[in-house]
């Protein structure tokens, strides 16, 4: 199982799942982030957090944590 958070820079992933046990979930899925979407992580910050991926042709950063809760098919 692979998550948004292991992704490296310039690599793209189609979403599988988000994983409803994380509490920002219903945040994500508000960003664009729902099943079935092409994402691409574009940019890590100077620390490993945020993380900034392009959804949807918008980019959009989001904390490492809650990347992990994006299951990748």
């Amino acid at each position: 199982m692979k998550t948004a958070d292991k992704l490296k820079t310039g690599e793209k992933g189609i979403i599988q799942e988000v994983d409803f046990s994380s509490p920002s979930s219903k945040r994500i899925l508000e960003f664009g982030f729902t099943p079935g979407q092409e994402i691409e992580l574009v940019n890590v910050s100077a620390f490993d957090d945020p993380l900034a991926f392009s959804v949807r042709g918008t980019l959009i950063a989001i904390r490492k944590s809650e990347a992990r809760s994006i299951i990748l098919s």
